[in-house]
């Protein structure tokens, strides 16, 4: 079967029959729903509910990135990721959002934004979607970190992330795909 072919797909697709609320969180709403399947049965999906996000790969004219080191609780280890962040409410102006987040967390403003796609991060449970730009032009200023925000800023040349994670030493997947991106884009 050839994946491009578009008049295939109804016969793959879920129906809800039912949904329950088992969480109603700050970030996460987490949903437990009963479908029924392209065979007829019944299954369970329990799906999180996400208001969605947007992030950011600022490469400065001499092809460093602005990168941002940060503890994650999830994973009781400090990481080196884009900057990124989710959105305030879900009709929240995309671009809007992540000018936002560039500014509060590194101080960084841009000239030119270039949307360069859109990804789900956890698709087989989760409905996030995360908008990434590139920004370039940049002109540094005055973060503004919300009182809850704690991380460091620091560059990397664009070709040193590539490596690493080529190398699987970047596990952050908004970071390894806007780094690929960007550097495919900018001909690294």
């Amino acid at each position: 079967m050839n994946c491009d072919e578009k008049n295939e797909l109804d016969r793959l697709k879920e129906v809800r029959t039912a949904s329950e609320d088992i969480f109603d969180g700050v970030i996460l709403h987490v949903k437990k729903d009963t479908v029924r399947l392209p065979n007829g049965n019944s299954a369970v999906r329990e799906v999180i509910r996400h208001i969605g996000a947007v992030c950011v790969i600022p490469v400065t004219e001499d092809g460093n990135v602005i990168m941002e080191r940060q503890y994650r609780y999830p994973l009781d280890r400090v990481i080196l990721e884009i900057p990124a962040g989710k959105l305030d409410a879900p009709d929240e102006n995309r671009l809007s959002a992540i000018q936002r987040e560039l500014r509060e967390e590194t101080g960084y403003t841009a000239d030119r934004w270039s949307f360069i796609g859109d990804f789900h991060p956890a698709p087989a449970y989760s409905d996030e979607y995360i908008t990434m730009y590139l920004a370039q032009g940049l002109h540094r200023g005055t973060r503004d970190l919300d009182e809850d925000e704690f991380l460091d800023v620091c560059t990397v040349p664009l070709s040193d992330l590539v490596r690493d994670v080529m190398d699987g030493r970047i596990s952050d997947a908004k970071t390894q795909v806007c780094v690929l991106k960007a550097a495919r884009i900018l001909g690294y």
